[in-house]
């Protein structure tokens, strides 16, 4: 029996070496390829090489998948494919009551529940009453159906995850050649072909279960723009706007930075774009990934660099030496949990504050943060444009959340892409390496070797016009008033904020990774009537023009954020309005529920409004 679905949200778990990641990413892959919208949550184990079957180590992949759009991965899962005990214990508070555990029986040893630090069989003391458990011998299976390929037990062993697949793909009626020809790309023999065995394996054996109640089908989202779709995630979609950004602008892109966990894919995403003008470098330190990027802003790059939190600290003092020389420069941070080492491999929003405030004196810096992983690529662009009109380093604030999930992205052309224009100045007439732009405030951009433009720079304060070194008070203060009014004139290049539901009553404001989670609980009160709109900002620094008219309409703002409070202490401050906090620091994204309680507190349901 078929049964047709709206959504589903799978999350596969299991120990971080078998293969979530790997076989999430290709149910995605197959999944975009199905028509069907997506957003996806890779959950990685904070802990480096957590002792296998443990709590600390267990690796997660969820995929919320549907027949129409769709903003968030997922507040409870359908299904938990759960290959320990410790894998099912701690990820079965997610999953819904009625929901299927897909458990793999060979993990449930006695040795396997103490590594999990679990007593009783959670199949005979109740734990599992709520939910449908498809109890599957995955581990024997998958060396039964791999053994004619000449691997060893743990060779066969690690083919497992494919077998888990193969079931999924059945369940949910998704096609097996995509991830066929994959596996054969990818491994050399026997090994692709003992992966391709598990994953036929595993979707035959799924036919022969019981327990569901049927095969489902979800299918492709009708309400997508035509157009050629890929799935991205947002650290590639960052790479391929930068490099879009040298194709458009007709400049080398320089990309400088130091390996650090949730940024490093932008590295390695850019690196094989040499052919389209993008030059990577695998700096020693984070500061001399910085003043390397510097360096090649002064020398008429589109310059950038890329990090997390601990490395924005350490850049923080060539950051500064980037805005006091006016060079542009983009500043990828892609936030963690911190502080310190923190929470390498989950998310959190509270690098804001350092990227406004974390640089010595006055340092006023453009702050734009992308929304979702797609997001990113045109949020490259855009930190690209401003920074190269208005000469000034411009940071863009992601995080783990937006990096690492995916959704689908329709390929632009690249005439729907703006012109992307880097103004040098060769004209030696009049030139003054201070002299401003009367409407963007923008120095000349005047890189080394152009004939009659030699100039200084550096840290030290420059003189108005000439760009001598100047310790006269009155000139530090007008050029420190001058650095702040460029950076507020970039607001002329914001366009006009839109909010999504009510124009009074409560706001939901919100930025960053947010942005799914916020709109889709506002739309479940905008369903009962609630009298509630939502806001998000792309643009924290400046913020735009016509926030504070909004702002005002409302009773009642609350901005919910993956940190203490610091975007609530920026907008009481910029607007003196009485701006709720709504923190959250789990390492995880808001889920929709948590969204749609706190609206709940703040509004009344209206069924006859909601008519």
């Amino acid at each position: 029996m078929s049964i047709d679905l709206e959504q589903v949200v799978i999350r596969f778990a299991g120990d971080s070496g078998d293969g979530m990641q790997l076989i999430g990413n290709q149910f995605t892959s197959t999944t975009a390829l199905a028509g069907n919208d997506l957003a996806t949550f890779p959950d990685y184990p904070a802990e480096i090489r957590a002792p296998a079957g443990t709590r600390e180590g267990v690796s997660g992949f969820q995929i919320h998948f549907a027949n129409r759009d769709i903003f968030t991965p997922g507040d409870m899962s359908d299904v938990l494919v759960a290959m320990n005990p410790a894998a099912l214990i701690k990820n079965l508070p997610n999953l819904r009551k009625g929901g299927v555990v897909v458990l793999n029986t060979d993990k449930m040893t006695d040795r396997d529940l103490a590594k999990a630090r679990i007593e009783v069989d959670p199949r005979t003391d109740g734990t599992l009453s709520d939910f449908r458990v498809v109890e599957a011998p995955i581990g024997s299976l998958t060396r039964g159906a791999t053994s004619p390929h000449g691997l060893t037990v743990k060779e066969q062993d690690r083919c497992k995850n494919f077998f888990a697949l193969g079931m999924m793909y059945w369940l949910y009626s998704r096609d097996l050649n995509h991830t066929i020809a994959y596996l054969r790309k990818k491994f050399r023999a026997p090994y692709g072909e003992a992966n391709v065995a598990a994953l036929h394996a595993g979707h035959a054996y799924a036919e022969t279960v019981e327990t569901w109640e049927g095969v489902y089908t979800v299918l492709a989202a009708d309400d997508m723009p035509k157009g050629k779709y890929r799935n991205i995630m947002g650290n590639p979609a960052l790479a391929l706007g930068f490099a879009a950004a040298a194709v458009k602008s007709e400049r080398n892109v320089f990309y400088g930075s130091y390996p650090i966990t949730p940024a490093s894919d932008i590295l390695h995403s850019l690196a094989p774009f040499k052919n389209y003008g993008v030059t990577t470098y695998q700096a020693e330190d984070e500061i001399a990934a910085v003043c390397a990027t510097i360096g090649a802003a002064y020398g008429g790059s589109i310059a950038v660099t890329g990090t997390s939190g601990p490395g924005l600290a350490l850049k923080g003092e060539a950051i500064g030496l980037a805005m006091i020389t006016e060079l542009p420069m983009i500043v990828v941070c892609v936030q963690r949990g911190g502080p310190s080492t923190g929470l390498p491999t989950k998310t959190e929003q509270s690098d804001l504050f350092i990227a406004m405030y974390g640089r010595n004196g006055e340092s006023p810096l453009p702050i734009l943060a992308p929304k979702t992983p797609s997001d990113c690529f045109d949020s490259a662009l855009e930190a690209v444009r401003i920074a190269l009109k208005y000469m000034v380093p411009v940071v863009i604030l992601t995080d783990g959340y937006i990096a690492n999930g995916a959704e689908p992205w329709r390929l632009p052309d690249l005439e729907e892409i703006g012109d992307i224009t880097a103004n040098f100045r060769t004209d030696p007439e009049g030139f003054q390496p201070y002299m401003r732009d009367e409407e963007t405030l923008a120095r000349p951009w005047a890189i080394p070797g152009t004939p009659g433009l030699e100039h200084r720079i550096g840290g030290l304060e420059k003189e108005h016009l000439t760009g001598n070194v100047s310790y006269d008070p009155q000139n530090h203060h007008m050029m420190c008033e001058l650095r702040a009014e460029k950076v507020q004139r970039i607001q002329n290049d914001i366009p006009a904020l839109e909010v999504h539901g009510s124009s009074s009553g409560l706001l939901m404001l919100s930025w960053g990774s947010t942005y799914g989670a916020v709109r889709t609980g506002v739309n479940a009160a905008l369903a009962e009537g609630r009298q509630v709109g939502h806001l998000h900002l792309r643009w924290i620094n400046p913020l735009p023009k016509d926030l504070g008219d909004i702002l005002s309409r409302y009773d009642s703002i609350v901005i919910p954020e993956m940190n203490l409070g610091q975007l609530v202490k920026i907008i009481r401050a910029e607007f003196l309005v009485d701006a709720k906090r709504f923190s959250k620091v789990h390492g995880q994204p808001f889920r929709t529920d948590e969204i749609k309680a706190k609206i709940d507190e703040y509004t009344t349901a209206n069924p006859q409004a909601a008519k």
